[in-house]
């Protein structure tokens, strides 16, 4: 490492050290106080709080959503943008960890903020909403956002350190049977089960899997199976995911589940009705440049990447940065919290998103994206001649 570099690394680490206090006490009010998808406003407003007190210039309801933000920092050429989520889960908080994507995020801005002029960069903190189901990024990228980045950066919780994301590509279905209700003892024959037709859909994606690729998914829940035991249920509903390595694959797919719905339609005689909750997250792009440097830094910092065999297949989980992916140089690592056997969606896992493991995952992550950002901003700004 030149001393230069060592020196703005060392300046980050100084920046993101001085800031710990308040930026675990930012992801702690954040596990405190969870909001699902699209209802972060607390949140949004806490994040974009703590980088109006750092000087950043905060634009909040961003491009029209109220719980986005856009905070920037500097005015130079090259565009650094990390990724704040904050959403949980419902019923279960923060166990997919979004309370520390957002503070690392946090941290990462203050400590490039700071560098910004030795750079020549400007830095941008993106609050974006509705990861967890909803696409709050393939919102923001079709209402203008992210276009113009020149790296696109955010670090992921997991139980362990690992380095590349694998998301698959998944599409999100809100699923409905209409029928017709009749009393279940006296008037059977009136009714239409659409409850029945339901449970006909999930036989029949049962014994699809069986001919899917291993490397497919598809699961759901139902959220309504009728209301009283003695009449036949006129309404059911249910909110299922499809997963592929890539949209193209997505597509093929999803024909091929819809046709399980459209059973229990056919047998049933109840109506369907298939409405996406939002548009397909892509499959991740990774810029191997940035994914080599975010690497390096990891390993020096003294994170441990996972043996691929114990790594807990955290890397190939969905996400909507995939979609930022398509558009600009990105990468998406995940860090450990040292949760093993728990992983993420448990609420032993949210458990394990405050305390001291946490804490350090979310200070290293923070310095690990600045870091990052001030080698690949540095190679680019070196002559070929003189790199070394």
């Amino acid at each position: 490492m030149s001393s230069e570099l060592g020196t703005l690394k060392g300046a980050a680490d100084r920046t993101v050290a001085a800031a710990s206090a308040g930026l675990i006490a930012l992801s702690e009010t954040l596990h405190a106080h969870p909001e699902t998808a699209w209802e972060e406003h607390r949140a949004a407003g806490w994040v974009g709080d703590s980088l109006a007190r750092a000087g950043f210039r905060v634009t909040p309801d961003y491009l029209g959503f109220e719980t986005a933000l856009l905070a920037e920092a500097g005015s130079g050429p090259v565009t650094i943008g990390i990724m704040a989520e904050y959403d949980a889960l419902p019923g279960l908080g923060h166990a997919c960890g979004h309370n520390l994507i957002a503070a690392s995020a946090v941290g990462a801005g203050l400590a490039l903020a700071q560098l910004a002029d030795d750079l020549g960069i400007t830095v941008r903190v993106y609050g974006t909403p509705a990861e967890e189901g909803g696409g709050g990024k393939i919102e923001l990228i079709e209402a203008g956002a992210f276009g113009d980045l020149d790296l696109a950066m955010m670090v992921h919780p997991a139980p362990v350190d690992v380095a590349e994301a694998r998301p698959f590509a998944v599409s999100h279905s809100h699923i409905a049977y209409d029928g017709v209700s009749a009393h279940a003892a006296a008037y059977p024959d009136q009714g239409v089960n659409a409850n029945d037709a339901f449970v006909i859909a999930q036989v029949a994606i049962g014994m699809l899997r069986q001919q899917l690729p291993s490397d497919t998914r598809v699961h759901g829940i139902q959220t309504v199976g009728g209301f009283a035991p003695n009449a036949i249920p006129e309404r059911t509903e249910g909110r299922w995911y499809a997963r592929a390595n890539s949209l193209d694959e997505l597509a093929v797919l999803e024909e091929r589940v819809r046709r399980c719905f459209e059973a229990g339609a056919v047998a049933t005689g109840a109506s369907l009705t298939v409405t996406p909750e939002s548009k397909p997250y892509a499959e991740f792009r990774t810029d191997e440049r940035a994914l080599a440097a975010y690497t390096r830094n990891a390993l020096e910092r003294g994170r441990v990447f996972a043996d691929p065999s114990v790594a807990g297949r955290m890397n190939r989980a969905s996400t909507d940065m995939g979609n930022v992916s398509q558009i600009v140089p990105a990468i998406h690592p995940y860090i450990g919290v040292d949760s093993l056997p728990h992983t993420n969606h448990q609420k032993e896992f949210a458990a394990a998103c405050v305390g001291g493991a946490a804490e350090r995952a979310l200070l290293d992550a923070a310095v690990l994206m600045a870091w990052t950002a001030v080698d690949i901003v540095s190679a680019n700004s070196t002559p070929a001649e003189d790199a070394s």
